[in-house]
């Protein structure tokens, strides 16, 4: 347990794969898992067969259910020494800028500047990235059925969206990882050398490039 940064974030596009290492890293050191839970948005289904009629309404039940979670995280912090999540509370603006009207925008932005002070800084953020086709495949591949209506067009610039925005990013400790070919599930080998990577980084901006281990 200790061999892990505190608080360690995964990120990266819908279908790279955030919420399965998320989940694996948790159970194996039995920390703490923050998850998106996006089957618990009533509006994403619609957003996703509409998203200009529902992207006001996703985005603010995705962000008050973000923030209750993070508010979990500071009122307990003395309690459990090891936290993963699969969302980084900033990326929130990174959809409501990619979805939004102005107006909604503007709203969304007071809104947000509000809920997220104080938010406790990660100590490693792990970003994902593949093509989209890989993404397309692996959403298809776990069927779930609110996804069903997701565009390529709008994977697309979502993973444009999370490329500009890591570009930037500087407040923590960060890994980018080229998830196109490893799979963390079935693997034992895949996950363990990402794992390492997760374990050895405490500051500064890395790349890893993983070739798959044959079964």
């Amino acid at each position: 347990m200790s061999e892990l940064p505190n608080y360690i974030v995964i990120e990266g596009p819908i279908g790279v794969g955030k919420t399965t290492l998320a989940t694996r890293i948790a159970e194996d050191f039995n920390a703490e898992l923050l998850l998106e839970l996006a089957e618990e948005n009533p509006f994403l289904e619609k957003f996703y067969t509409n998203p200009r009629q529902a992207a006001l309404p996703t985005q603010l039940h995705f962000l008050m259910q973000r923030v209750r979670q993070i508010q979990a995280i500071r009122q307990g912090e003395l309690f459990n020494p090891v936290r993963v999540a699969d969302y980084l509370l900033e990326k929130d603006y990174l959809f409501a800028e990619n979805t939004l009207d102005p107006l909604e925008l503007e709203l969304y932005e007071q809104v947000f500047s509000q809920l997220v002070l104080n938010a406790p800084v990660p100590d490693l953020v792990v970003y994902l990235q593949a093509p989209t086709d890989v993404l397309v495949k692996r959403i298809r591949k776990r069927g779930r059925g609110f996804e069903k209506t997701i565009s390529t067009t709008y994977l697309q610039q979502l993973s444009d969206a999370y490329t500009r925005f890591f570009h930037y990013y500087d407040k923590a400790p960060l890994l980018i990882v080229n998830a196109t070919e490893i799979d963390i599930v079935n693997n034992a080998q895949d996950y363990q050398q990402l794992l390492e990577q997760v374990k050895t980084i405490k500051t500064g901006r890395h790349y890893f490039n993983p070739l798959p281990f044959a079964m």
